[in-house]
């Protein structure tokens, strides 16, 4: 579990170095039930989703990448994140979203999983 931390660790530092595209990295993301990982992917998620208020709010856009990079040192250290940043995205945590596998069997898995919600 702590290689599978580290190697989130690692994309998150991509994403923040401009390596990566927050797309690129949350593609690469295990699939995994640890609860850290999830909140990195979450975490990653609403970072994409603040694009435009992190062009216009330059303190917000600090504040959020130090939190990022924040989580990406703990994890890269293998290391558990704090209970209250978990929590902050634990609403969030039905898993990791993957991408719609192709054909038919591809499509009623997630026709399936949309009645399930």
């Amino acid at each position: 579990m702590d290689n599978t931390r580290k190697f989130v660790g690692r994309l998150i530092f991509a994403v923040l170095t401009g390596r990566k595209t927050v797309r690129e990295a949350i593609s690469l993301f295990p699939d995994t039930k640890d609860k850290n990982i999830e909140c990195a992917y979450h975490a990653l998620v609403h970072y994409e989703a603040d694009e435009d208020l992190r062009y216009q709010d330059f303190e917000y856009r600090e504040e959020q990448d130090d939190y990022l990079e924040f989580i990406a040192q703990t994890l890269t250290e293998g290391k558990e994140l704090p209970r209250n940043i978990i929590a902050d995205y634990e609403e969030y945590y039905s898993g990791i979203a993957r991408p719609w596998q192709k054909g038919v069997k591809g499509f009623f898995k997630e026709f399936l999983r949309f009645i399930n919600t």
